[in-house]
């Protein structure tokens, strides 16, 4: 199959424990990993009724929408991929940090990683930490040595696989095909809105927000979940969470 059709990691690829959109368990990998305690995962109970998110310390810095891939989902990404270039970004010119996912059933942490490397997010990285080092050697790089990088790196492994040993569901294996899938949102210094997923051939501008909008705004909603949402076909396993400042 071509990387269109089945954008997937081989069966032979790496695999780690899929990961559970717990707001606590994803706050406590990100803070092992160096990010600071100032931010944390919060849920996000609607993202059509305005009240239900007043609940999140604005601004929300990044959307992780988790998705079914249906047949309908698949259609739309390759009718919108098909004209793309593979994305070969790399440097501190880019304007977001992006990894093509190549460790089987690792959105989760891929959806993470694309949160806190990006936007403001990115200055709550503490200095010596493992997300530190990892942005560092990873900047410089072409996607697909970037992808190497997060195979090799083994602090990132272990941190993830105690995450996702730790959910309130029992988690699958590594090895499962699992039919849900993380994707990101985050808001650049521009104020472009970015669509970040490591299935796609690279990161998707969706367009431009205001000084005041963030990821919960409601052009940003419009132009991002509410879309996947559309295309849900009566499938209602979405959930979403959102990175922003902490409660403590």
């Amino acid at each position: 199959m071509s990387n269109l059709t089945n954008p997937d990691p081989s069966a032979s690829a790496p695999a780690f424990i899929p990961l559970e959109a717990n707001p606590e368990l994803m706050s406590s990998l990100l803070h092992k990993l160096g990010l600071s305690p100032a931010l944390q995962i919060h849920d996000v109970y609607s993202i059509s009724e305005p009240e239900m998110l007043a609940f999140i310390p604005r601004p929300a810095l990044a959307l992780l929408l988790v998705f079914p891939v249906s047949a309908i989902y698949e259609s739309a990404r390759m009718a919108e991929d098909a004209g793309v270039s593979e994305y070969s970004g790399k440097g501190e010119d880019e304007p977001v940090v992006w990894w093509k996912q190549t460790i089987r059933n690792a959105c989760g942490l891929m959806g993470l990683l694309h949160a806190v490397s990006n936007g403001p997010a990115k200055n709550f990285i503490e200095k010596g930490s493992t997300l530190s080092d990892l942005l560092a050697k990873s900047i410089p790089l072409a996607p697909a040595e970037r992808s190497a990088l997060l195979e090799k790196t083994s602090a990132l492994a272990t941190a993830h696989r105690e995450a996702a040993s730790q959910g309130q569901t029992v988690a699958p294996d590594a090895q499962d095909d699992v039919d849900l899938h993380y994707v990101t949102f985050v808001k650049t210094e521009d104020g472009t809105l970015w669509e970040l997923d490591g299935r796609r051939k690279g990161p998707i501008a969706r367009g431009k927000l205001g000084p005041e909008e963030d990821v919960l705004s409601e052009k940003a909603l419009l132009w991002g979940p509410l879309k996947f949402l559309e295309r849900g076909g009566g499938d209602m396993r979405f959930s979403c969470v959102a990175l922003a400042g902490s409660l403590d």
